[in-house]
């Protein structure tokens, strides 16, 4: 059976022993807060309870490195959405240890995506149109380093309110112990 059957079959268990009632909330995160987090399978669980976060706590956005890449992309847009549309009022950007992005070599990447049947036509088709695999696909050295650069995007982004508090963290995926990076109340203008 295919992971997709086995997903809808456990969710009609699911539903006729209404095991969504305990996860009921509203659209509005109780404590005010917009995560970006990376990913990796080892912080999905891990994460919220390091933090102490239960569903409805937080928006939570994930993405390959918790890295905003464009200021415009669809990470910055979720986290406006979030202080704007869902009264969020502070922002972490939550890097971890060990992160697959560390290090990471597009050309590798490249390799196997034509391994995989992806043509190098195609490839070239894009870099003739002004992409530059190895940069949209780069990585970062260190972790550090990506959550200040993240944390620096959304804090001088035009349309963030003084207001909103952008915090930087980095997560050890083993333990759930948090180093903070970047203390975000002393940048709140009121």
């Amino acid at each position: 059976m295919g992971r997709l059957y086995e997903i809808l079959q456990y969710n009609q268990q699911f539903l006729q022993e209404k095991g969504y009632v305990r996860f009921q909330t509203t659209k509005f995160p109780d404590k005010s807060l917009v995560v970006l987090s990376c990913m990796d399978t080892r912080l999905v669980e891990l994460l919220p309870n390091a933090m102490n976060l239960k569903n409805g706590d937080v928006k939570i956005i994930k993405n390959a490195g918790a890295i905003v890449s464009h200021p415009f992309g669809s990470v910055m847009r979720s986290i406006l959405v979030a202080i704007y549309q869902l009264k969020a009022e502070e922002v972490c950007v939550i890097g971890h240890y060990d992160c697959g992005m560390s290090g990471m070599n597009p050309a590798g990447i490249v390799e196997k995506m034509m391994q995989q049947g992806i043509s190098e036509q195609t490839i070239s088709i894009l870099e003739n149109a002004g992409i530059d695999l190895n940069k949209w696909l780069r990585g970062f050295d260190h972790v550090s380093d990506a959550v200040k650069n993240s944390v620096q995007l959304i804090r001088n982004h035009p349309l963030l309110p003084g207001r909103v508090a952008v915090h930087g963290l980095i997560i050890d995926p083993h333990t759930g112990k948090l180093d903070l990076v970047e203390d975000g109340y002393p940048m709140v203008k009121n």
